[in-house]
């Protein structure tokens, strides 16, 4: 019978082992972070043009509501001339009967009050009819806007569509890989690999010694430092940029070692006797 493999308790592994699965991480996360660039800007540009018909598609309601209350304001005014009207005439009948020159006056009054409001109420159906020309020509210009951002919201997404058919597969397995990674790492330490990560603009939170200098930031690191970090007895970080440092051998670098060229020694020329 085979014996079941068990799984190794993240705090039991070395500090090599923890080092070198970070940096396998690291090696997953870069390829994942070079498949997102390959998308470039669209998942923006799909976000944004779909803010723009949210916002269009709003506005557009907005103005119709306005159109709305526009036409139901002319109507009303349109009431209140005809009853002004029906009251103008009602007085005017009323005057052929009075008594005397007050009651004359007084309705006589009454109908200049209420042919002041048909012309009001006239000036203001002219004023809400401008109005609502206008909304009417803002909501044609917006629903026009809207058709073609939707125009552009479609080829965008079709041209997103086809990049992420292309790279799904491969970075569902990279993410899967590196999610099964995830696990073999001390959560302390990979939540601190994350915060770095995420501190950086290229994302490099775990780089290898270059020429006796930080991978990342390039500044020259002390003698002393450079045997700590090539023991693999503990996590040393950049005192500048605050990446995890690793020798390049444990990421499996091999770096060009450039041989000086021997000088060569002056022959002294025999002076001449």
């Amino acid at each position: 019978m085979a014996k079941e493999t068990k799984n190794t308790d993240p705090k039991e592994l070395t500090v090599e082992q923890k080092l070198k699965a970070l940096y396998e991480l690291q090696t997953m996360l870069s390829e994942i972070d070079k498949i997102k660039t390959l998308r470039g800007e669209l998942p923006l540009e799909v976000q944004d043009l779909e803010d723009e018909i949210a916002g269009l598609s709003t506005r557009i309601d907005k103005i119709k509501a306005e159109v709305s209350e526009l036409k139901s304001a002319i109507a009303a005014k349109k009431i209140e001339i005809e009853t002004a009207k029906a009251t103008i005439a009602k007085y005017q009948d009323q005057q052929e009967n009075v008594r005397n020159n007050r009651e004359y006056d007084f309705l006589t009054k009454e109908i200049e009050f209420q042919n002041l409001e048909v012309e009001l109420c006239e000036k203001r159906i002219k004023e809400f009819t401008v109005e609502e020309k206008i909304k009417s020509e803002e909501i044609v210009a917006s629903a026009e806007a809207l058709e073609e951002r939707k125009k552009d919201l479609e080829q965008k997404k079709n041209e997103l569509d086809e990049i992420v058919s292309e790279t799904k597969q491969e970075e569902e397995k990279l993410r899967e890989k590196a999610k099964n990674l995830e696990t073999t790492i001390e959560p302390r330490l990979l939540q601190s690999f994350k915060r770095i990560r995420k501190n950086l603009r290229n994302g490099l939170g775990i780089v290898y010694v270059q020429r006796d200098a930080c991978g990342g930031c390039f500044n020259k690191i002390p003698p002393q430092r450079q045997l700590d970090i090539r023991s693999r007895k503990k996590i040393i970080v950049c005192e500048y940029c605050g990446r995890i440092m690793i020798d390049p051998e444990l990421a499996g670098i091999t770096l060009e070692v450039k041989e000086e060229a021997p000088v060569k020694k002056r022959t002294s020329r025999s002076k001449e006797s």
